[in-house]
Order: C-alpha cells, then sequence, then structure tokens
C-alpha cells in the first residue's frame, strides 16, 4: 500500500478565516460561537464562519481575466466560495504544488462535498420563484384578465353559488380580516383557481410557445447568440403586449443550477486546472472521513497521484436550525452545550475545509514535505437502523475496521477524538469506545469551541488533531471536569479540559456518525520515516 500524506490543507470556519488563525485559535480553549439572529433576536448560538472572498482576489486576477473574480461572486453562493478560500489556502504550505497538481493531468482528482449543499441559494430563489407565481396568479385571475371571473363577479347570489358548485370554486378570501394569515393563504388558492380558468392566458401561452419554437436558422455555433437574442426581444414585446408581470419561470435564477452540490468540486477543478475526476462525495456529517478513504483508494489504485478532498457547508440557516431544533438536536437555551454534558443539544456552524492528499513518495520526491500526521487506514460503516439515533454495532464496526486498514492492532493508541454533539449519543459513543479501548485513553471532544460544522466538522475536527499532535500538545477545549455527565466520567479516560495537555506517545483515533447512520472512523500517527507495520 502507498503511503498516503497531506501536503496542503485550508479552513473556513467560525472566528478562523484561515488555517492559520484557525491554528491560534485552538490555544485559547473558548467557545467561538455566537447569537443567531436568523429568527430574530433569539437564545440560539451558532458558529459563523469568519469569511471574506476579496481575501483571494489577487491570487485570482493574477491567473485569471479581470472578468473571473466578479463572475464568481455575482453566480457562486457562499458554499462555493468558501471551498475556494480554503483550497487556495491549501496550495500556499507547499509552494509550487499549484504547478504540480496541473501537470498531473488526470492523476490529480477533486473530490469536495457538502452535507446540506448551497441552502441558502435554493432558499432565496424558492422565495423568488413563490413571489412571482402570486403576482402572475393574481394578474391572471383579474376580471379584466379573465372572463370567467368577469361573469363570477356579475353574476347574482344564486348563480354563484351554482357556479361554485360546478367548477368546484375555493372560498372567497374577501370576507376574512384583513390581518389575517388565513386570509393571505386563501387568496393564493382564489388567485390561482382563477388564472387556471383565464382564456387570456391561454392566448398568451399560445403566442409565447411560437417564440420558444424558433429554431436555429443555419450554423449552430454562430446562429445560437442570434437566436437567444431574438427570443429574449420577443418574450420582452410579449410582456409588454399584455401588461404582464415577469412569467415565473422567468424569475428563476440560473444561479440555482451553478449551485448544485458539485459545483464546490467543480469551481475547484476550474481554478486549479484540475483535469481527473471531479465529484461530490456526501455521507452528512461523516463525509469528510468517507472522501478521506475514497481519496486514499483512488491513491493506492495508481488512478491518481494527488486528491484535493475536502467539504464545505453554508453558514447557518434558518431551515437548518430550525429542523436540527425540532429533531430534539440543536440547543437553544443562549448558553453553549458542550459535548460530555448535559445533553441539551448541538449548534450548527458552517463553513469549510480542503486538503490535498497525496503519494508520499511521490510527492516528496517532487520536494514537498508532508503535514500533520499520517493517516493509516480508515473504516466506514452504516448503522441501518435509524435516520438520528446512532447504534452501538455500527461505529464500533467502523473503528475496527480502520484499525484492520491500517494494520496496527495491539499498538498503543495515545488519544482519540469523539463526535460527540452534546446530545445522548455521547454517552453511547463513549461507552462503544470502551469495547475497544477498555483501558486509559486521552480523550477530545471539541465541538463545544467550533460547534458542528456538519460535513467539514470531522475535517475540522481532524485538523485541530493534526496540528496539536504534530506540535506534542491537545488544544484545551471549554469543557471542565465538574460539569461532564456522571455516566461518561465513569469511563476509565482522561478528558482534555480548559489547559492543553502533552500528547501522549501513540496512536490517534477519530469517529465521525452522520446522519443517516453513516460511520467514519480515521486512525493516524505522528510521521516516521518507517511505514507502519
Amino acid at each position: 500500500m502507498a503511503r498516503v500524506g497531506i501536503f496542503g490543507w485550508g479552513i473556513v470556519a467560525p472566528n478562523s478565516p484561515n488555517i492559520d488563525s484557525f491554528a491560534r485559535n485552538l490555544s485559547s480553549g473558548k467557545s467561538w460561537l455566537t447569537s443567531f439572529d436568523g429568527f430574530g433576536p433569539s437564545t440560539f448560538l451558532v458558529g459563523n464562519p469568519d469569511f471574506d472572498f476579496n481575501d483571494y482576489r489577487n491570487w485570482i486576477d493574477q491567473r485569471f481575466p479581470p472578468s473571473k473574480f466578479p463572475q464568481l461572486t455575482q453566480k457562486m453562493g457562499c458554499t462555493t466560495l468558501y471551498a475556494l478560500g480554503a483550497f487556495i489556502q491549501s496550495l500556499e504550505q507547499n509552494p509550487g504544488i499549484e504547478d504540480t497538481l496541473k501537470n498531473l493531468g488526470s492523476e490529480a482528482q477533486v473530490l469536495i462535498g457538502s452535507g446540506v449543499g448551497d441552502l441558502p441559494t435554493q432558499y432565496n430563489i424558492s422565495i423568488e420563484l413563490r413571489d412571482a407565481q402570486r403576482r402572475w396568479n393574481r394578474f391572471w385571475a383579474n376580471p379584466e384578465q379573465n372572463d370567467d371571473r368577469a361573469g363570477y363577479e356579475k353574476a347574482g347570489e344564486t348563480e354563484r353559488v351554482k357556479l361554485s358548485e360546478e367548477w368546484n370554486i375555493p372560498p372567497d378570501p374577501r370576507p376574512l380580516p384583513v390581518d389575517s394569515f388565513e386570509r393571505e393563504a386563501a387568496y393564493a388558492n382564489w388567485d390561482e383557481f382563477w388564472m387556471q380558468r383565464s382564456k387570456k392566458l391561454r392566448q398568451y401561452l399560445a403566442e409565447f410557445e411560437a417564440i420558444e419554437s424558433m429554431a436555429i436558422e443555419g450554423n449552430i455555433e454562430t446562429g445560437k447568440l442570434p437566436l437567444i437574442r431574438k427570443k429574449r426581444g420577443g418574450l420582452r414585446r410579449l410582456q409588454m403586449k399584455w401588461g404582464c408581470p415577469e412569467a415565473p419561470w422567468l424569475s428563476v435564477s440560473p444561479n440555482l443550477i451553478w449551485n448544485i452540490v458539485n459545483t464546490p468540486a467543480a469551481q475547484i477543478s476550474m481554478i486549479g486546472g484540475l483535469t481527473g475526476a471531479t465529484y461530490a462525495p456526501v455521507a452528512a456529517c461523516s463525509s469528510f472521513g468517507v472522501a478521506l478513504k475514497v481519496a486514499m483508494q483512488t491513491i493506492n489504485s495508481g488512478d491518481a497521484k494527488a486528491v484535493v478532498v475536502g467539504m464545505s457547508d453554508p453558514a447557518p440557516h434558518p431551515l437548518l436550525v430550525g429542523a436540527f431544533y425540532r429533531a430534539h438536536v440543536a440547543a437553544a437555551n443562549g448558553a453553549p452545550s458542550l459535548p460530555l454534558t448535559n445533553m441539551l443539544g448541538t449548534h450548527i456552524s458552517g463553513g469549510s475545509v480542503v486538503w490535498i492528499v497525496g503519494d508520499y513518495d511521490y510527492m516528496t520526491t517532487q520536494g514537498y514535505k508532508p503535514l500533520g500526521l499520517e493517516i493509516l487506514g480508515i473504516g466506514v460503516t452504516s448503522d441501518a437502523r435509524h435516520i438520528i439515533t446512532p447504534s452501538k454495532e455500527g461505529p464500533l464496526n467502523a473503528i475496527r475496521m480502520a484499525i484492520d486498514s491500517a494494520n496496527v492492532s495491539g499498538q498503543r493508541f495515545g488519544t482519540w477524538d469523539l463526535h460527540a454533539t452534546a446530545t445522548p449519543g455521547d454517552s453511547q459513543e463513549v461507552n462503544t469506545l470502551r469495547e475497544v479501548f477498555p483501558n486509559s485513553l486521552l480523550v477530545t471532544a471539541r465541538k463545544g469551541v467550533f460547534g458542528h460544522g456538519m460535513a467539514a466538522s470531522g475535517g475540522w475536527e481532524l485538523t485541530a488533531q493534526y496540528l496539536g499532535l504534530a506540535n506534542g500538545k491537545l488544544d484545551p477545549t471549554p469543557l471542565t471536569a465538574d460539569i461532564v455527565n456522571p455516566e461518561i466520567a465513569e469511563a476509565p479516560y482522561e478528558y482534555v479540559y480548559d489547559k492543553a495537555r502533552e500528547a501522549p506517545p501513540g496512536l490517534a483515533g477519530k469517529l465521525s456518525m452522520g446522519i443517516g447512520g453513516v460511520n467514519a472512523c480515521v486512525i493516524s500517527r505522528p510521521w516516521d520515516e518507517t511505514p507502519a507495520s
């Protein structure tokens, strides 16, 4: 098996716009969470990424035409921009690696995923479509544009009752109180019904269809843009003729398809000139470990010499915060909820992590120095049980699989990094760990520092583990001994509290458990000149 090293890494996280600030801030042991304003003033805490894409403008301007940077900022959502920032950072640890990756051609791959995708972009465009649809419905429901509606309004009470029964007309919203929510919903149903009966709308659509039926004349390449312009002009004239609002399908920004789940990976391949396989592995909160395993397999198979691997998720959004709260896994009491303590739930964070991993022998012969620790083995399993509640067997099997794949059975483990989300799963995770390690172990739970970064979380935690252990220490956390849950305190482990700890000798482990029951365990060790036996 080829040895796999990390030759570049980048971070976007709460309180940390880059890998250097991330490393510095870890030493404080303080929480990086802030108040959430997505619902207005609230008691929710979240981890908002500290990020400004303008920090990368010079890098992009040096390599691309002046239009490139504004194009990215106008079309790409935060999920992609976070990933691009982390990728550019990852190139800076080993000068020259950018050209090496380009020159590898298909032997340099990109695996960048996302836990929830670009939720803000999807949400905003959905709202725009909803509003456009309502304006559209109201226009064509108006009696001036709708003969059926006009006839209904002129009819007497008896005739109206007859038409209501015959056409199955929804309740008239006008008698409802003006300030009621029910009135708004009733109007939406009312307008939609009458819009469907508008004969003038059918005339509009016939004219629209004629415009859209125009085909390219002559050469395809030379005729494509003139046809697009011709259609646009025809649609403008059509809208002016009828005096109607913009059609709802014209309100949908193409940015929606430019920000699908594989977009961060695709954009990294573009700005990096990387022509190998490019796609988005997705496995919820275990995504980084899963992607890292795929990257190692790809390198070991000989399909690639290097892989850009990472995850990116958006800044905390009301949809996600609300969903986590309703699933009873998000804290909402206004104070940081710490892993291994009162099980009040986690805090949502956003950001990205990107690593450049590569064949150790190849990359070192090119003059590049590995970072952090050596990845020895990764185990990936599924619970096949519950969407949220973890099983005992799934994580346990992932740990054992990772140990087997690393070929380190019987070797000493010094430290372990938990997934721990301040939910009842924390206790189960510690008990699962005891099945494999019944004796002393120095254990860290880091989500009290930067929150739960969704798919990026495992990458943040591994990066924090590697940064510390490479310097012979484990950075502090906000946890203190007096608040550890009694059941968890019974385990024969030491925990990293609010003071840094000297790193014990031995191997390091990291477990992630994702929604859907996906588990990923990573086994690592400090760099040594000799391969692991």
